[in-house]
């Protein structure tokens, strides 16, 4: 299955410390394969029980919280306007004292991959039971290894997660997602992203090469079975958008020139001189949102 990074270099250490300046606040917990994990829940003042309410799960870069993913994403303002309920999950501490303090990961592999997937459909449950969740309308979303992991969802909890978007993900090893349906897919990443590489490669981030992101789209496209080739326009002086066509499931893919290790239109606890340019040319949870609204759940 999809390995996520792992390693801990000095690059990640450096988006630790500047992640700080963002407190590990969480308002919820639940225990999960023995453990205790816990996440960011925001429930807008318009939420109304008599309403199935959309989900979305947005997942939070390696070293560091779903604090720092509410902060990037700004998820909370169009939950706002929107009427949605929004989660930040906080992936495993793995990298300090285990599940419940310090930067967390999501490590991927054969037993962490499972165990943060059960964690995710548990949380999902938990939800459902204390609030109207519409099931046909359950997304997820992440950044780096945030994004790795909602693609991982998507593999995983096909039959629960009714489309995913990837920013800046980080994708390393043979792409395999073969045994579930296809899941809608949008995608963004920067070209001038120096630790997930857009024609991927070796990064100081990860111990092993990342995938190169136009191929591991298009692989995407090719399990949800589109059809002929894809559709290119341009959306804006640095943003490319290239739409697949006929398919089972759509696939999107948004490449922002010049752009670095950032969410489009996000907000950013991290100095430019270390991840790059952040694009105001694309509101990436804003396109996010109306992608989602096309795509409910099927059967």
């Amino acid at each position: 299955m999809l390995g996520i990074v792992i390693g801990l270099p000095l690059a990640i250490i450096l988006l630790a410390f500047a992640s700080f300046s963002i407190m590990d606040k969480t308002n919820g917990s639940i225990v999960s394969s023995g453990n205790t994990r816990r996440y960011l829940l925001y429930v807008p003042k318009s939420y109304e029980r008599s309403k199935a309410t959309p989900l979305i799960i947005s997942i939070h870069p390696a070293a560091t919280w779903g604090a720092v993913e509410k902060n990037m994403t700004r998820w909370n303002d169009l939950a706002d306007q929107y009427g949605f309920i929004v989660v930040y999950p906080n992936g495993s501490g793995a990298f300090f004292d285990g599940f419940t303090s310090g930067p967390h990961v999501w490590p991927g592999g054969r037993i962490t991959l499972p165990r943060d997937v059960r964690f995710i459909s548990e949380l999902i449950d938990k939800l459902e039971s204390e609030y109207n969740i519409d099931p046909s309308r359950i997304y997820a979303d992440g950044i780096s290894n945030g994004g790795g992991m909602a693609f991982a969802l998507s593999c995983n909890l096909s039959d629960r997660i009714a489309a995913v978007g990837t920013v800046a993900a980080a994708h390393i090893g043979p792409w395999e997602c073969r045994d579930s349906k296809p899941v809608p897919t949008m995608v963004f990443h920067g070209t001038a992203d120096k630790f997930a590489p857009y024609l991927g490669g070796n990064s100081p981030i990860a111990p092993r090469p990342f995938a190169n992101i136009p191929d591991w789209t298009a692989h995407v496209a090719q399990h949800n079975q589109c059809k002929g080739s894809p559709v290119e326009t341009r959306v804006s002086s640095h943003v490319r958008r290239l739409a697949y066509t006929n398919c089972a499931s759509d696939v999107i893919f948004y490449t922002i020139e010049g752009g670095g290790h950032t969410w489009p239109s996000g907000g950013n606890p991290y100095p430019e001189w270390i991840v790059g340019k952040t694009t105001d040319e694309i509101n990436a949870s804003r396109v996010l949102w109306e992608f989602y609204m096309q795509h409910p759940l099927t059967k």
